[in-house]
C-alpha cells in the first residue's frame, strides 16, 4: 500500500502526524537563537606578546621572528601575518579551508611554550586567541555619572561590570576609559644626585619593604593554623615613612625627599565619550551559543535597575551601538517579506483554483512543511539568522510546487468524471514520479552550497539545508495531506455569469485559454522555423553575458549595504602625545555632530578597532545615522562629506570605513607587498599605493606600516661600563625603572590590591639631555650619569614593522566609494600586472577580493556539481540520457533574464545573485521536466512528435503559469524591500524574478524545438539500424 492510499484511508494518522510535528515544530522555534549571520569560527587565530619597552625594531628581532619560525612549522596555515610595534608583537594566522581551529590553537601554543625560555625575560606569556562570528560586541555602551573620574571608574569595575557579568549569556565585558586607582611614587632626578641615590637604589628598598607570603603551619593535637606574613602597603602613610638611607647619627632619608607620592588613578591610555561628554565606555560580548537579542535584552534591563539603584550620584548610560537592533530589523523584515509571499502565493491560488477551498489545499503545504523544519533546526543547533530566515521566504513559492502539480492532476482527472477517493489517488499516482524529480532538483541544487569551502560555505550552510529540509517536507505534504483533503473536500466549480466572482473567473479561465491557443500556434510556428528561434535565443544569451564585462554589471563579494553606521578612523602624527590627540579629535566630533543625519557618535581615543595595542595618536569615531528613511543620503556619502568636514582641521588624517553586514570595519582592498629585500618591497608599495589612489572609486589609500617615528636610540660603552665599575645589566634596568617605571608592589586597600609605580617624574623625562643625565650606581656605590658610558641620539624607524610568510611586506588599504569593490580591484590589477617590480617582490590581494575570488569560485564547482546532479536525477527519470540534456536549455534562457535584471535594476554581481542563479538552475528546470515528462507519455500513445509537443506544452502551460506566478510574484516583496539588510536580498530577488520570467518565455518554445531536434537525430541514426535489420531479416 502506497503513502498516498494509507493518507486516503486513514485520514487521522495523517492529521495526527502532521499536528505532532506542527507541535514540535512550535517547540523548536522557541529554543531558536537570534543572530545576525550564523555562527561559526572564521579560521583566524591570533599571538600577541608584550614586551614593555621595546622599540618595534627589537620587538621584529627579540619576539617576532623566533615566534614565526617555530609556529610556522604547524599544519594547516595558509597565511602568516607578522606586526611588530612600540612594546608588543602580533602575528595572525588564516588557516586553510577545513583545518580545525581549535586543535591549531592547541598546536601554536604547544610551539610557543617550547621557546618561552629562549625569549627575553621581562617578556608577557603569549596570547593565542581564535575568532568566530561571535566575536563582536553586541552592544557598546558609555556610562556617566555625577562623581569623580576615580569614583565612577570603582563603582563600574565593582558594581556595575560585576552585574552584568552575571547576566545569563554575557561573556566578556571590556572597559575602555577611566583608569583604576594607582599609588605613584615620582621620583625627582636632582633630588636623587643631590642625596647620591639612582632610582633603582631607591626601587629596590621600596620593593623591599614589603611582603606577604606563607610562613608554614602551626600544628597541634587539637589544632592546625596557617602562618601568613602580611606586610603589604596599606596607607601612603606607611609609604611616606619609608626610610631609604640611614646614615646615622639620626641622619636619615625619608623617601619624600627623593619623591613625591601620589594616591591617584593610572596614566591614562584610553578615553571614551558619547556625543562629545565624558563617559567611561562598556564593549558587552556574548558566549558563543548565547541568544544575541536576549542577551541585549537582559543587559538593558539591569541598566534600569543599575541607574535606579545609583539614582543619588546621576548614574546614567547610553547605548551607542546595539548589534540585537540591526538583527531583529533585518529578522523582522524577512518575516514580512515572508507573509507577504505566502498572501501574494495565495491570491495566485485563488485565480487558478477558482476557489478558497481549493487554495486552502495548496497553502496548507506552506505551514505544514516550513513548521517541521524547525524541528530538524533546532537538532543542528541553527539559529533564526539573516541566511536562514531568508531561505524561508525565498522557499515558499518551492513549498507549492509539488503540491500545485499533484492538485492540477487530480482536477484533470475529476474533469475526466472520476469520483475525488479514484481522482485524488490516480492523479497523485499518475504525477507521482514527476513530483518526485522535480522535488530532487531542487534538493541536488541547493544540498552542494552546504559542503562549499571556506567563508561562503560557513555562510551557505544552514541556509542550503534549510532549504533542502523544508523542500523535502513539501514532497511529503504532496504525497499525504494534499491528496488526502483532496479525496474528502475537493469539488469542481461550477462557474457561471450569475455572480460577480463567477465572471471574474470566467473570464480569467477565457483569458488562460486564449493564451493556451496562442501559444499552441505560436510553438506550431517555432518548431517548423526552429534555427530563427535558436538565432534570437543565441544573441540574446551572448549580449546579457555581454553585460559582466563592458560594465554594466558590477561585481563585489557581498555588495554595499547601508546599515546606517560607519566608523571614521583618525590618525595624528606618530609623536602627538594622547592630551594633544583628544583636543583634536573633541574638535572633529563638534563638526560632526552638526549634521542632522547624526543619532549618536561614539568616541574611542588612545585606540581604534583592530589597532593592535593602545596608542596615543590614533582616535576612533563610531557614528550611528537616523533611520535611512528619514535621510536623503546614504552611509557612503556621508562619509565622504564628514571626512570632507574633519580634513578642515590640521594635521589630522582620516580614514572612513561603512560597517560591513556583520558590523566589522574592515578596508574592503588590501594589498600585500611583500618580499625579502626591505627596500624593494617599500619601493613596490609606493608605486602600488599610487595605482590605487589614482583608480577611480577607491578612497583612504593608506599603508599598514603607517610611515616613521622617531625613536631615542642608546648605544652602550662597554668598556667605560666596565671601567667605571657597572655592568650592562645595571645600565638597562636603571633605563627601564626610570622611563617605563616598575609596578610589581601591592597595595592593599581592604581586600582591594593596587598597584605601587616607581619611575621618575615626568618633569624628568621632557628631553634627550633627560636621558643622559640619568644616575646610574656602580659597585662603589658612585654616581655615574648614562651619558657617560652611552650614546643617546634621536633616530628615524619604521612604526610597524610588517612580515607577510616571514617575508618584510607592507599592506595597501583602501576603502571603496561609488563603485563596486570587484570592478576597483580589477582595474588595480590591470595596472599592477604591466609594473616592472623588482625580483623577489609579490603582490597579493587579500580582504574582500580574497573573499570574492574564493567565493565566487567555490559557488562556481557548487553549480557544475548541481548540474550534474541534476542531469543524472533526470537520467533516472527518464531512463535516457537525451531527454534531461533537452530539460537542461531551460537553464541559459534563465540566465538572460537573471542578468538583465540585474543590469536594469543596477545591482551587483554578489555572492546572493550568484546563489539565487544556482536557485534558477532547480526551478527553472521544472518547466522542461513538466512539458518533456507529458510528451513522453502522448508519444508512447502514439501521438507523432509535433503534436505531442504542442499539446503537451499546451496542458502543462497552466501548472507551470502557477509555479512561474508564485514564485515571481513571491519575490516581489524581497526585490522592492527598503528594510534593514535588503541591499542583500534585492539582488537574489531580481535574480529570480528575471531568471523565471525568462525561462518561462523561451523553455515554452526552447525545450519542445531541442526535442524535435534530438528526436530527428534519433532517428536518423535508428533508420540506417533498421534497415539493416530487414536486409537481414530478407536475406
Amino acid at each position: 500500500m502506497s503513502l498516498t492510499e494509507i493518507s486516503i484511508n486513514r485520514p487521522l494518522l495523517i492529521c495526527t502526524v502532521f499536528v505532532g510535528l506542527i507541535l514540535f515544530g512550535i517547540i523548536g522555534y522557541t529554543n531558536l537563537n537570534y543572530n545576525l549571520l550564523p555562527s561559526f569560527d572564521t579560521g583566524n587565530l591570533s599571538v600577541q606578546t608584550v614586551l614593555p619597552g621595546a622599540s618595534p625594531q627589537e620587538i621584529e628581532s627579540k619576539v617576532t621572528k623566533p615566534i614565526e619560525e617555530v609556529i610556522s612549522t604547524v599544519e594547516g596555515i595558509d597565511i602568516m601575518t607578522s606586526s611588530s610595534l612600540q612594546n608588543v608583537s602580533v602575528i595572525q594566522l588564516v588557516l586553510k579551508s577545513g583545518v580545525d581551529d581549535k586543535a591549531a590553537q592547541q598546536d601554536v601554543e604547544r610551539k610557543i611554550a617550547q621557546i618561552i625560555s629562549t625569549l627575553p625575560v621581562d617578556i608577557q606569556e603569549p596570547v593565542v586567541n581564535r575568532f568566530s562570528t561571535d566575536d563582536f560586541a553586541i552592544l557598546n555602551i558609555s556610562v556617566t555619572g555625577n562623581i569623580s573620574d576615580q569614583a565612577l571608574y570603582e563603582l563600574i569595575d565593582k558594581d556595575v561590570k560585576p552585574n552584568l557579568s552575571n547576566v545569563m549569556g554575557v561573556g566578556d565585558i571590556n572597559v575602555i576609559g577611566g583608569q583604576q586607582r594607582e599609588v605613584k611614587v615620582l621620583l625627582h632626578n636632582d633630588k636623587l644626585q643631590a642625596y647620591k641615590l639612582s632610582p633603582k637604589q631607591v626601587y629596590q628598598v621600596v620593593a623591599g619593604n614589603t611582603a606577604s607570603v606563607p610562613g608554614g603551619n602551626v600544628v597541634n593535637d587539637q589544632q592546625n593554623l596557617s602562618i601568613t606574613m602580611d606586610a603589604d602597603y596599606s596607607s601612603v602613610a606607611l609609604l611616606k615613612d619609608l626610610v631609604i638611607r640611614d646614615n646615622g647619627m639620626g641622619s636619615r632619608i625619608m623617601l619624600t625627599d627623593v619623591a613625591t607620592i601620589f594616591d591617584t588613578q593610572e596614566k591614562i591610555t584610553t578615553l571614551n565619550r558619547i556625543n562629545g561628554e565624558a563617559a567611561i565606555g562598556l564593549q558587552v560580548f556574548k558566549t558563543g551559543d548565547a541568544n544575541a537579542v536576549e542577551v541585549s535584552k537582559s543587559v538593558k534591563d539591569r541598566l534600569v535597575e543599575l541607574k535606579e539603584q545609583h539614582q543619588d550620584i546621576g548614574l546614567d548610560y547610553v547605548v551607542a551601538l546595539d548589534q540585537s537592533t540591526y538583527t531583529l530589523h533585518s529578522a523582522d523584515a524577512v518575516l514580512e517579506d515572508l507573509f507577504l509571499a505566502i498572501l501574494i502565493v495565495g491570491v495566485v491560488m485563488l485565480l487558478f483554483l477558482h476557489s478558497l477551498r481549493s487554495s486552502m489545499f495548496v497553502l496548507i503545504a506552506i505551514p505544514s512543511a516550513m513548521i517541521p523544519t524547525f524541528i530538524a533546526m533546532s537538532l543542528l543547533g541553527f539559529s533564526l539568522n539573516l541566511m536562514t530566515l531568508l531561505a524561508l521566504s525565498l522557499v515558499v513559492g518551492i513549498l507549492v510546487d509539488d503540491s500545485i502539480v499533484v492538485l492540477e492532476n487530480i482536477f484533470r482527472h475529476l474533469e475526466m468524471g472520476k469520483d475525488k477517493r479514484t481522482a485524488s489517488l490516480e492523479g497523485r499516482n499518475e504525477i507521482g514520479f514527476t513530483a518526485v524529480a522535480i522535488t530532487l532538483v531542487d534538493v541536488v541544487v541547493f544540498f552542494p552550497m552546504a559542503f562549499a569551502g571556506g567563508l561562503i560555505g560557513n555562510v551557505l550552510k544552514e541556509f542550503a539545508l534549510v532549504v533542502v529540509i523544508s523542500t523535502m517536507m513539501s514532497l511529503l505534504v504532496a504525497f499525504t495531506l494534499t491528496p488526502m483533503m483532496a479525496s474528502r473536500f475537493v469539488k469542481l466549480e461550477h462557474l457561471t455569469k450569475s455572480s460577480l466572482w463567477g465572471r471574474i473567473m470566467l473570464g480569467f479561465e477565457d483569458g488562460i485559454n486564449q493564451m493556451k491557443a496562442v501559444y499552441g500556434r505560436m510553438l506550431h510556428w517555432t518548431l517548423y522555423h526552429k534555427r530563427y528561434f535558436f538565432l534570437v535565443v543565441l544573441i540574446l544569451m551572448v549580449g546579457s553575458l555581454a553585460l559582466i564585462p563592458t560594465g554594466f554589471i558590477g561585481a563585489s563579494f557581498a555588495g554595499n549595504g547601508d546599515r546606517g553606521e560607519l566608523t571614521i578612523q583618525l590618525e595624528t602624527a606618530t609623536e602627538t602625545p594622547i592630551r594633544e590627540t583628544n583636543l583634536i579629535v573633541r574638535e572633529a566630533e563638534q563638526r560632526i555632530l552638526t549634521f542632522p543625519e547624526v543619532k549618536t557618535v561614539y568616541t574611542l581615543v588612545g585606540t581604534q578597532t583592530g589597532a593592535k595595542g593602545n596608542t596615543e595618536n590614533i582616535a576612533e569615531l563610531s557614528i550611528a545615522m537616523v533611520d535611512k528613511n528619514d535621510r536623503d543620503i546614504s552611509a557612503d556619502a556621508f562619509g565622504v562629506l564628514a571626512r570632507n568636514e574633519i580634513e578642515k582641521i590640521p594635521g589630522v588624517q582620516v580614514t572612513v570605513i561603512p560597517t560591513g553586514i556583520t558590523g566589522n570595519v574592515n578596508s574592503p582592498i588590501q594589498i600585500v607587498i611583500s618580499g625579502t629585500n626591505k627596500e624593494y618591497v617599500y619601493q613596490s608599495a609606493s608605486q602600488v599605493k599610487s595605482i590605487v589612489e589614482n583608480t577611480a572609486g577607491s578612497d583612504y589609500v593608506r599603508f599598514s606600516t603607517k610611515g616613521t617615528t622617531s625613536q631615542v636610540e642608546v648605544t652602550p660603552d662597554r668598556d667605560k661600563i666596565a671601567l667605571l665599575g657597572l655592568s650592562l645589566t645595571d645600565v638597562a634596568q636603571s633605563i627601564q625603572l626610570a622611563f617605563n617605571g616598575n609596578d610589581n608592589i601591592d597595595f592593599m586597600d581592604g581586600d582591594d590590591s593596587f598597584d605601587v609605580r616607581v619611575e621618575l617624574d615626568p618633569a624628568d623625562k621632557q628631553s634627550i639631555e633627560d636621558i643622559k643625565q640619568l644616575a646610574v650606581t656602580n659597585r662603589n656605590g658612585q654616581l655615574i650619569r648614562l651619558g657617560q658610558v652611552a650614546s643617546v641620539k634621536e633616530v628615524t624607524g619604521q612604526y610597524i614593522i610588517q612580515r607577510t610568510n616571514r617575508q618584510s611586506s607592507v599592506t595597501v588599504t583602501s576603502s571603496v566609494v561609488g563603485r563596486p569593490s570587484g570592478d576597483v580591484v580589477k582595474d588595480i590589477q590591470k595596472e599592477v600586472d604591466i609594473l616592472d617590480l623588482p625580483a623577489g617582490v609579490t603582490v597579493d590581494f587579500q580582504g574582500e577580493a580574497k573573499n570574492q575570488r574564493e567565493s565566487f569560485q567555490s559557488l562556481a564547482y557548487s553549480l557544475i556539481i548541481a548540474l550534474v546532479l541534476v542531469y543524472m536525477v533526470m537520467v533516472s527519470l527518464y531512463e535516457s540520457l537525451v531527454y534531461p540534456f533537452v530539460v537542461i536549455f531551460s537553464v541559459p534562457v534563465a540566465i538572460i533574464g537573471a542578468l538583465l535584471a540585474l543590469a536594469l535594476t543596477m545591482n551587483q554581481l554578489t555572492i546572493f545573485s550568484i546563489i539565487g542563479m544556482i536557485m534558477l538552475l532547480g526551478l527553472v528546470t521544472k518547466n522542461g521536466i513538466l512539458i518533456v515528462d507529458f510528451a513522453n507519455e502522448l508519444k508512447a500513445k502514439g501521438m507523432p512528435v509535433v503534436e505531442a509537443l504542442v499539446e503537451a506544452g499546451r496542458e502543462r502551460l497552466r501548472p507551470i503559469l502557477m509555479t512561474t506566478f508564485s514564485m515571481v510574484l513571491g519575490m516581489i516583496p524581497l526585490a522592492i524591500s527598503h528594510s534593514a539588510g535588503s541591499e542583500f536580498k534585492n539582488g537574489m530577488a531580481w535574480v529570480l524574478i528575471g531568471g523565471m520570467t525568462s525561462s518561462f518565455l523561451f523553455t515554452l518554445f526552447l525545450v519542445p524545438s531541442v526535442y524535435l531536434v534530438m528526436e530527428r537525430i534519433k532517428e536518423k541514426f535508428q533508420q540506417p539500424k533498421s534497415q539493416l535489420i530487414t536486409q537481414t531479416e530478407a536475406g
